[in-house]
């Protein structure tokens, strides 16, 4: 099968059952997505497929062939600079996934996907309920929040 991943073209030979994290991990040596809880509960595992943050471990590689798969090692977005900036990750585990989803939520409101709490702002609120899929063993949820804002112009 084939699998384009951050921009390359990768020519794989995979079980079908085969998941895109494992893919990712496994046989192309693209570690930053982390393997959490491996049930789509934690979001260690968020990547960007066609721009849509999507859990890894959820979905098959097989059915990803016409996809642009996009990890935090191909990523290059004003989030993780300001996530450097205001000291938005401690151990560091989630802050690919953390910073995969961020970018795939800012272009959610971008693009005006409407909001969960009906705040049409991107107020803190607003920005902890749309990355709520996305955990925090070490709490540093207080310094990404703002450091989301920020990338968001705000």
């Amino acid at each position: 099968m084939n699998l384009v991943v951050n921009g390359v073209e990768h020519s794989l030979d995979l079980d079908p059952r085969t998941t895109l994290l494992d893919a990712l991990r496994e046989h192309l040596g693209l570690t930053g997505a982390k393997k959490g809880c491996d049930h789509g509960q934690c979001g260690a595992c968020t990547v960007l497929l066609d721009g849509r943050r999507v859990n890894s471990c959820l979905v098959l590689a097989i059915a990803q062939q016409d996809a642009q798969v996009t990890t935090i090692e191909g990523l290059n977005h004003p989030v993780q600079d300001k996530f450097l900036e205001h000291d938005g990750f401690q151990c560091g585990y989630c802050t690919p996934g953390q910073i995969c989803s961020a970018v795939g939520m800012l272009d959610e409101v971008a693009k005006g996907w409407p909001s969960a709490i009906g705040d049409d702002d991107l107020t803190d609120a607003e920005i902890r309920e749309r990355m709520s899929g996305n955990l925090c063993r070490c709490g540093a949820y207080p310094n990404m929040v703002p450091a989301i804002r920020e990338a968001a112009g705000q």
